[in-house]
Order: structure tokens, then sequence, then C-alpha cells
């Protein structure tokens, strides 16, 4: 635009407005600056993304490998028994168990009861590794007459895995033919 003549000389190209081009240029500037920068926040993204989704899945294999219980218990001693004159006879026993789970497991107490059988720990809590053994205290109260069929007795183990979680775990004993019913047999027949 002329300010002499009073109209615009549209022949003349160099009417940007003041800072357009340093805009447009620092713009243009920036863009491949800004690219590897975009690239590497994926990158990180991807890589924080994929550590995150691997530490949850171990976790979680962690807590179920944890929270597995896998105990097997069998009848191992009995003694101290007498009949009184109903036919009842009270044994003190030993029940073996033996951690075939996982991890590492705390037994903290057993019972069973059925007709005719009634069955507590008495001993302290017991660690066990996975695969390893032990031992815990019962007192066994069995009637001659009806305590020992065929179909095994549920024990009802109260259980604290590593993670501090405690549950119920119920495992089949056989009493047909075990230590406990040989022992218990002989006051049994006495009483005939």
């Amino acid at each position: 635009m002329s300010a002499e003549h009073g109209y615009i000389d549209l022949d003349e190209h160099d009417h940007e407005p003041a800072g357009s081009s340093s805009i447009t240029h620092n713009r243009l500037a920036a863009r491949p600056k800004m690219v590897p920068r975009l690239v590497a926040a994926f990158v990180a993204g991807v890589v924080l993304g994929g550590i995150g989704v691997s530490e949850l899945r171990n976790s979680r294999e962690q807590r179920d490998r944890t929270a597995s219980v896998l105990l097997v218990a069998v009848p191992e001693s009995a003694g101290g028994g007498g009949s009184d004159s109903k036919g009842i006879v009270e044994l003190e026993g030993q029940l073996a168990l033996i951690n075939a789970g996982p991890a590492p497991i705390t037994v903290r107490g057993a019972t069973a009861q059925r007709p005719g059988v009634l069955i507590s720990a008495t001993g302290q809590s017991r660690l066990l590794r996975p695969g390893g053994t032990g031992r815990i205290d019962v007192k066994l109260r069995l009637e001659c007459a009806t305590a020992f069929g065929l179909e095994p007795l549920s024990m009802r183990f109260s259980v604290e895995t590593d993670d501090k979680q405690v549950s119920e775990v119920n495992y089949p004993v056989a009493l047909a033919g075990s230590i406990w019913h040989h022992v218990a047999m002989q006051p049994c027949e006495r009483r005939r």
C-alpha cells in the first residue's frame, strides 16, 4: 500500500505481517526435533508397559503359587488307648503331613468328625516346606462299633500360606486298616 498515493499496489510481494516468516520458520525447525521426541516417548511407553505387564503376570503367578495348597495326611502312630463301658476308645496319636504344593505352608490345626469318630489336633502349628514332611499330635475318640467304615474320613486342616492367608483344606484319611485302627481294635476286642 502506497501511503503517498492512497492505493494498494498488488504487485508488491513483500507485505507479510510482521514476524510471520519467523513463526513459520520456527514451526518448520521444531518439527524435525519433535518427531524423535515423540518416537522416544512411544518407545519408552511400550517398554514401561511391557515391564508393567510382565510384573503383573509374575505377581499373579506368585500369588497363585502361594495360594495353592496340596496337603497329604496319613495316620502315623497311636497309643494310650482304653475303652469305656460304652465302647469308646480314646487315643493319642500322630498324623504325618506332606506338603505336595509349590510353596511353604503352616498347618495350624486339624479336625475330623463323623458318627463314631472325633479327631482334633493338640499340638503346635507345623511349618512345612514344599515337598517337606511333618507331624502333628492328635487326640482320637473312636466308637468301636462304627468308627472304621470303608469310607475315608474327611480331615479339615487350617492352613496358612506364605502370604499370611488362612484357609481350610480337606483331605481324605483312610481309617480302616491304618495304625489307628490296629491300636484301637485291641481295647475294643478286650471289651467284648
